[in-house]
């Protein structure tokens, strides 16, 4: 009998990330998380829409990211926008490390959600940032692809 595959549960997106960047490559990255952090984080209302990674100590953190305090906890509350540890494999860390400083790279938070086994993950981002006619392109193309498939659809 095969295992059924559940989706993964978002705990948070970042839409504007596709529209502000060029993503280039993706990856799925552990998170160092406290208890209040996951039940908050299980609960809704976190937000990844500033969040940023980068370098620091030789490891990668996930900075600016809000994760929002957790109501039913009264002395062991966290800080919502505190860095948290990003888990990689320490080949893979000198490998982000080196391209955010070479070549410009941003890496950016897409999502935040929980795996099959209820492990929060991160879906980290390569990116290289949009320029105005850039993002004027996209939008461009997007409407065009719209259009053409509700004329396909009016031919029909």
């Amino acid at each position: 009998m095969a295992k059924e595959q559940t989706p993964a549960r978002f705990a948070a997106q970042n839409r504007k990330a596709r529209h502000d960047y060029f993503i280039e490559e993706t990856l799925e990255a552990g998170i160092v998380l406290v208890g209040t952090e996951v039940k908050s984080l299980r609960a809704g209302g976190a937000s990844i829409a500033e969040a940023y990674a980068g370098p620091q100590g030789g490891e990668i953190y996930l900075f600016n990211a809000h994760i929002p305090e957790y109501k039913a906890a009264k002395h062991f509350g966290h800080e919502p926008t505190r860095p948290r540890k990003l888990l990689l494999k320490r080949r893979e860390v000198g490998r982000l490390a080196a391209a955010v400083q070479r070549s410009g790279v941003t890496m950016v938070p897409l999502s935040l959600y929980f795996n099959e086994r209820g492990i929060a993950k991160v879906q980290l981002g390569l990116a290289k940032g949009k320029r105005k006619t850039d993002k004027r392109d996209t939008e461009k193309q997007r409407d065009w692809q719209r259009d053409k498939a509700r004329l396909m659809r009016e031919k029909r």
